[in-house]
């Protein structure tokens, strides 16, 4: 397993990653609206084998109501995931332990997703970093606009409204007070190798990414940064590729409920100029 993440993370050194991503609840791949809203997408192992066949670089899935229920992550369920990729894959929801995490990696993951437990136990990043190494560890950050104007956070203004990001948790139904743009380089500092970075603003939009959530983050730390929520086109990712330094983008309902593979999106991508593996 840990021989087919290497080998396929060294060939997509030089280019952009387009990942799919199955938010899994009860068994089942969910899609949303600002986290709310759910409605059924599929079956996660029939997709997952659809996506792999199609051109995905790595998959995630992330059990989205595993942190909220205190339970950990469907062992069984990724597991018979695993068995029909062969590309990268990462596994959150749950994380609170280097248990929880060692069980997920067992189950056949090749990387971890914690957001709830990081933030809770910063610590915890350090600890897998130490036992699994640093490019198993993927923080997940889930950040929304806060209009409140603060002067100990990391303040923008866009069309004339002052905001920062702040980072929620237990599948941003929690508010945290954290400046997310802080947490992800600290979170870097402390072991992540990765940040898969979610706007809850424009998650379930289909209006595009959050070019300056995603921008301003990848320019506070130097591991690589997946970018994820409102994605609705294939335009939305050249968007993000084109006005970001980001390494790679996360999409669900554009494979979900499109009749379009993976590899359709990239071949788009490849004609705006933007390198990928086909």
């Amino acid at each position: 397993m840990r021989a087919r993440f290497q080998s396929r993370r060294q060939s997509n050194l030089l280019t952009k990653r387009v990942i799919p991503c199955l938010d899994v609840d009860n068994g089942r791949v969910v899609k949303g609206l600002h986290f709310e809203s759910i409605t059924d997408a599929g079956d996660p192992v029939e997709l997952a084998s659809k996506y792999s066949r199609d051109g995905a670089d790595e998959l995630v899935f992330l059990d989205i109501t595993a942190s909220q229920e205190k339970r950990g992550t469907t062992r069984e369920l990724v597991s018979d995931v695993a068995k029909v990729i062969d590309i990268p894959f990462t596994v959150g929801g749950g994380v609170g332990s280097v248990d929880d995490a060692r069980d997920i990696l067992l189950s056949g993951a090749d990387k971890v997703g914690v957001n709830t437990g990081a933030v809770n136990n910063p610590a915890l990043l350090t600890e897998l970093m130490g036992i699994f190494g640093k490019q198993c560890v993927v923080v997940a950050i889930d950040a929304k606009r806060n209009h409140s104007e603060d002067s100990t956070k990391t303040m923008f203004e866009e069309d004339g409204k002052k905001f920062w990001f702040e980072v929620f948790i237990y599948g941003g139904r929690r508010s945290t007070g954290l400046d997310a743009i802080r947490w992800a380089k600290e979170a870097a500092a402390l072991g992540a190798g990765e940040i898969l970075l979610t706007s809850i603003d424009r998650d379930g939009t289909g209006d595009g990414y959050d070019v300056l959530l995603t921008q301003k983050t990848v320019d506070a730390v130097s591991v690589p940064v997946i970018a994820s929520g409102g994605c609705g086109r294939p335009e939305d990712m050249c968007e993000i590729f084109q006005r970001s330094d980001v390494d790679a983008a996360l999409a669900a309902s554009i494979f979900h409920y499109e009749d379009r593979s993976v590899n359709w999106v990239k071949e788009i991508l490849r004609d705006r100029g933007i390198p990928v593996r086909l």
